[in-house]
């Protein structure tokens, strides 16, 4: 068996985001959100169902789903592969955005219902900890009085999930584990959740059309074509950064050995006067230094 890699717009939306998307949607955001919490999800809607698109113009290397829950709160999903300057900024732009285009004009504030923005991501963002998960909202930043949970920030970063199917413990393991590897997957493995097993049956290769397949491939090559070119504007950036460091590191120390010939050599001949008689106050005004450097240069060469 062959399955699609889910880290795509289609495979992703197709599994999560189409019109028999929703008791995958429920399981996969009850596990991954409320896991540790007595509130479950029951039923949500999802916005602007996905169907399969002629894909011109492939442009983006994200995708997101939207969901309303039974109790209002709005679920923003995003799949980002690659990181790019801005990226944190665009993810709570997003969120403000869904939370503010709820009041029509007139409307008073206490209608306003719960976002959360739930991104997961093919890159490491926060290499203060090894946490898969970081979970943001409104706090007072000295007492961590909370002011509202209305909006809240949620990333699973797929890099720092590194269990084996052997290792996998519970229900949210098995969804981190089919988001991260569907693509590498060559069986459905018999002791994961329905809902899981149901996922990877909407993703396996031998169940898509030609089409489908074709907006697959053009998807993959599209984010390969991405993530090299910025692996190679890193590389080149790097091999510059040496360069231009080595360049400047020979001009320094050209500068530092004529600098430290130059007091060498005014050495030898301030040495070389007092030898043939020449009075130390004399040294020192054509050297234009003092008579006790002169004098410590003389007594360092006895020294020696």
């Amino acid at each position: 068996m062959q399955f699609l890699n889910i880290k795509t717009d289609f495979a992703f939306k197709k599994v999560f985001g189409s019109k028999d998307s929703r008791d995958r949607l429920i399981s996969f955001l009850n596990h991954l959100i409320y896991s540790d919490s007595a509130k479950k999800i029951k039923d949500l809607t999802i916005v602007d169902p996905y169907n399969l698109p002629m894909l011109k113009g492939v442009k983006d290397t994200y995708v997101d789903v939207k969901a309303v829950l039974d109790d209002d709160t709005t679920v923003i999903i995003e799949m980002q592969i690659l990181n790019h300057p801005g990226f944190e900024k665009r993810v709570l732009y997003n969120a403000a955005k869904n939370y503010s285009l709820q009041l029509k004009k007139g409307e008073d504030y206490h209608l306003l219902n719960p976002v959360i923005a739930l991104s997961i991501v093919d890159f490491e963002m926060f290499e203060e900890h090894d946490n898969v998960f970081s979970h943001f909202k409104l706090i007072e930043k000295e007492q961590f009085i909370n002011y509202s949970d209305d909006i809240e920030l949620i990333f699973v970063e797929l890099p720092k999930f590194n269990k084996t199917l052997d290792e996998l413990e519970n229900i949210k393991d098995q969804w981190l584990y089919f988001v991260k590897n569907s693509g590498s997957l060559e069986f459905i493995p018999k002791d994961f959740n329905s809902d899981i097993q149901g996922a990877l049956e909407v993703v396996n290769e031998a169940s898509m059309t030609i089409e489908e397949l074709e907006v697959q491939h053009k998807r993959q090559e599209f984010i390969y074509i991405q993530r090299t070119s910025l692996e190679l504007a890193k590389t080149q950036g790097l091999k510059q950064g040496i360069k231009q460091g080595i360049e400047q590191g020979i001009e320094q120390g050209l500068e530092q050995g004529l600098e430290q010939g130059l007091e060498e050599g005014k050495k030898v001949g301030i040495i070389g006067m007092f030898k043939m008689g020449v009075d130390v106050e004399k040294i020192a005004d054509y050297f234009k230094i003092t008579v006790d450097e002169i004098n410590a240069i003389l007594e360092n060469k006895k020294d020696k």
